[in-house]
This record gives structure tokens, sequence and C-alpha cells, in this order.
């Protein structure tokens, strides 16, 4: 039998405040579109929300029934609810992602991110950088990022198979590097690494001086240029590496690099398995709003790049053509990376279309606009 939780009473200045919140919005809130924010008596605010409902979302929060709750947690700590009305639904969606990346509201622990989804490879910083598999950028604002892939464990997988083609390290982030071309060494390298990768010749061993700066950022940006898709150099390079080692007649390593190079080309159709094909978030989007408020949204890769009224003549028709003629004409190669302070959006929208099909099946894409098609 579960055991309640008593409800431990709030102070008069709490339960006055809480009080008065209520009657504003009993007397002043509408039932459509909008968002929302919780702030604090001394002016913080500590949470944003967004609504189909505005009304019906915020009485909600007077009514839970136990102080442990989220929302009664969130109430109590407000002295003022503040909101303003969006034209539809996904119009508040894509205002409330913007107040949290601007203001940081304590008592939004996690933007919406369709995590179970989608993944990012990101770039950590240091002497020595590596590759990490994210689910979302979270509060790094500068970082770079490959992506999205759909699965985490298996983009794991592949990362792994090109750090050890490539001899990249995936020690802990904080792991104290120790190059060979290092003029002093503040702390001893130790004898050995403690690797298992390092000893069987998978990683180049950063961390006990086994290799120069140089050599291990040049395997490094080998790696990014493979993920960028930008060419082939990574196989390349190690080809080129073979074919001195087997002029050499160093057979067992031109065997180790043929290797290499295999588990690479094989790791090329893996990555573009696993990558989201943003190219099909570009498109047109018209949603009706409140009150006649209809808007038109160009998204190009998964990303908002601007939003228009709706046309309502053909005068309105021609002005959105040619900014959506603007806005996709350049041509964007389709493995780019993705800037760290576009993520939260991209999976925003990814999880929007996903939830509702049918808004995406009737989107205008750019040959809707006589615009070209691999652009």
């Amino acid at each position: 039998m579960s055991r309640r939780r008593k409800r431990r009473p709030a102070t008069p200045e709490v339960e006055a405040r809480v009080q008065q919140m209520r009657e504003v919005v009993r007397a002043g809130a509408l039932d459509r579109p909008g968002v929302y924010r919780m702030i604090s008596p001394d002016g913080e605010i500590v949470y944003v929300g967004k609504a189909k409902k505005l009304r019906t979302r915020l009485m909600s929060y007077f009514r839970a029934e136990y102080p442990a709750e989220k929302g009664a947690r969130i109430v109590r700590e407000a002295g003022e609810i503040a909101w303003d009305y969006q034209p539809s639904e996904f119009a508040a969606l894509l205002e409330e992602l913007r107040l949290i990346k601007r203001w940081r509201p304590r008592l939004n622990v996690m933007m919406k991110r369709d995590a179970r989804h989608y993944a990012f490879i990101r770039i950590t910083r240091g002497p020595a950088p590596k590759f990490q598999v994210v689910r979302g950028a979270g509060n790094d604002d500068h970082g770079t990022y490959f992506g999205p892939f759909h699965g985490a464990h298996q983009l794991e997988d592949a990362l792994r198979e090109l750090n050890d083609a490539l001899g990249l390290r995936d020690c802990r982030a904080d792991q104290r590097m120790h190059f060979a071309d290092q003029v002093e060494f503040p702390v001893a390298p130790p004898r050995t690494p403690g690797c298992i990768r390092h000893e069987i010749g998978r990683c180049l061993g950063p961390c006990v001086a086994a290799t120069t700066v140089a050599e291990y950022r040049s395997r490094f940006d080998v790696a990014r240029q493979f993920l960028d898709g930008a060419d082939d150099a990574p196989v390349a390079l190690l080809r080129s590496a073979m074919e001195a080692s087997s002029d050499a007649l160093d057979f067992e390593r031109a065997a180790s690099l043929r290797d290499k190079i295999l588990r690479l080309e094989s790791l090329q159709d893996q990555f573009a398995r696993l990558r989201f094909a943003v190219e099909s978030l570009s498109f047109v989007y018209r949603v009706a709003g409140w009150g006649d408020d209809d808007r038109a949204y160009i998204i190009r890769r998964g990303r908002v790049r601007a939003e228009l009224p709706a046309p309502k003549d053909a005068a309105g028709e021609r002005a959105l053509a040619a900014r959506a003629a603007e806005i996709f004409a350049p041509r964007e190669k389709a493995a780019l990376t993705v800037p760290a302070h576009e993520i939260d959006e991209l999976l925003l929208l990814s999880s929007w279309f996903r939830k509702f099909p049918d808004e995406l099946a009737r989107a205008e894409g750019p040959s809707a606009f006589a615009l070209d098609k691999s652009a």
C-alpha cells in the first residue's frame, strides 16, 4: 500500500502570493497559444513554459496536490506570472526555446530534445582534442558538432572504429597530456599509460609522450575531414602511407594500414546511414494562426531562417517566393557541422514534425517555388 506524502503548509506570505497569482490568471488569461514566465519576488525569471491553451495550463499549477510536484515547486518560487500570446502552438514552441536560451531559467532543467532518436559528435577542447557522442549542445554555445545521427549506441561503435583506425585517444576528457615535443615535463610521464589501446597500437599515446602535438593534430584533422564528408583525405593519407611502407619492404606495417583503410571505407557507409537527412527539413511551412494571424516559416536544414506573415494575395505570394529563393539558393554541403547554438532548434523541429507527420506532408519544398532541388 503506497503512502501519500503529506503536504507541508507553506508560509502565509507564500500562500498569499500564490492566491494572488491564481486570481490574476483566472481574471486575465485566455485559452489560446502562448508562452509564460514565472518570475520570483526579486525579479529573477525562474521558469519559462509554453501552452496550446494558456489559461488551462496556468491554472493547472494551482491544482498540484503535493508540494514536491514540479508545478507546486515552481509556483511557490514565483511572485508573478507574465505571459505573451502567440499565433499558434508552433510559434509558442519556438518562442519558448528562444526565451530559455536567452534567460537560462534555473528551473528549466533541460530543453525538450528528441534525445531518443538523435545524437551528435562533439569536439572537446585542449591540446589533444577527442570526439564525444552527446545528445545535444547543453550550455555550450561555441562548440563544434557533427550530426545529427540516428542512434547513439551505433554512433559510439562507429566512432570507436574511427579512433582505432587513426590512433586517436578516447580516454577521459581531463586526462593529462605529455607530448614528445613538450620542452619540460612539470610531472614526469608514466612509464606505461595504463591503456590497452596504446599498448596494442590503436592510440598514438599523447598521454605518455609517444607522439608530438603536430602528429596528433594531423591525425585529428584527418578524422574531422572524414566526418565532415569533405573528401576521402583519411583514406588517401593511409593509402599513401601503406604504399610507402610496401616500397620500403615493411610489409607488416603495410598490412596494418591496409586493414585501417578497409575499416574506414566501411565506416563511410555506416556514418552515411546513421546521419539524419537534415536536407529533408528544408521547406516552407504555413501555419494557421489565432485571429487570422497566419505565418509562413522558411526552414532550411532544420532551422527557421525566416518568418513572414502568410500571404493573403498574389503580391504576398511573390514576396514569399522571392525570400524563399534567397534562402534556398546557396548551395550547402550535405554534411556540414552544426553550430552549437542551432542544435536545440534543429532537434525541436525534428521532434515537432516527427510528432505531426501530416504537418510535414503539407509543407512546400523548394521545388514548389521553382528552385533548384539540389541547393
